[in-house]
């Protein structure tokens, strides 16, 4: 059985885009986001269904690259394809085409399934299978980069939770964290520089009302400039670790 592939076209928005007209880097992941909740709904494993069955995907790490940034009115394609499950987690891919069907971002994502009450993991339904067309045999790990979080902070930069940030789960949107990730970055790297890769690991959750500092080290190899990064509460609990390479 073929893999199930979701698509849907996109046209890049004025505020979209960053002041270059290329789409920004949180804007393809909204994409990303939008095309799996469409897929989920389209096949009855959406919303309504989670909440029935009192559970929910939680995202746990990403794998992007970009080989192009789309730019401002450029019409692309948002593709996603379930690749696997195993026990209480799914390996997800994302692509983005553009409008000859080349390849000009793909992802990698690993997903947790949680009991809602519990946030405790719980295995993978049976209609889960039948409803992304996997079987048992489908069950290949994805390989996305460990990283580790910084072991100095050159930059940070503190943010309050917003009502705005929150997702239907009740918790701050996934794409958030990559907002604070990128706000610490010097404006210099932003300016000279490229985002061409980006791994993240979400460790815990946080929710409206909180204070969290976004943390930098930035270093420069082979001509690249390589960020770790880290997401902390007033607590200094780590909820977020990333490595961010960005290309001239």
């Amino acid at each position: 059985m073929g893999k199930l592939v979701t698509d849907k076209e996109y046209e890049i928005h004025f505020y979209e885009v960053d002041y270059k007209g290329r789409a920004l880097f949180t804007s393809l992941m909204n994409y990303f986001g939008d095309i799996s909740s469409k897929q989920s709904e389209d096949r009855n494993m959406g919303i309504d269904y989670l909440k029935k069955v009192n559970m929910a995907w939680v995202l746990y790490k990403w794998n992007v690259k970009i080989h192009r940034y789309p730019t401002y009115r450029e019409k692309v394609i948002a593709r996603t394809v379930p690749y696997s499950f195993r026990k209480f987690y799914a390996y997800r891919k994302f692509y983005i085409l553009d409008i000859e069907g080349n390849v000009i971002v793909e992802a990698d994502s690993l997903w947790f399934l949680i009991d809602i009450e519990t946030r405790k993991p719980v295995r993978v339904q049976e209609e889960m299978y039948t409803g992304y067309c996997l079987s048992k045999d489908d069950n290949e790990i994805i390989d996305i980069p460990k990283i580790t979080a910084p072991n100095e902070s050159d930059f940070c930069k503190t943010f309050d939770v917003r009502y705005s940030d929150i997702d239907t789960n009740g918790h701050v949107n996934n794409s958030k964290y990559i907002s604070w990730i990128l706000e610490a970055v010097p404006l210099n790297i932003v300016t000279q520089y490229s985002l061409s890769n980006l791994i993240i690991t979400y460790e815990k959750e946080t929710t409206y009302g909180e204070v969290i500092d976004s943390c930098v080290e930035v270093r420069e190899v082979d001509g690249k400039a390589v960020c770790k990064h880290k997401i902390v509460d007033k607590e200094g609990n780590e909820l977020t670790v990333a490595e961010t390479t960005w290309t001239r």
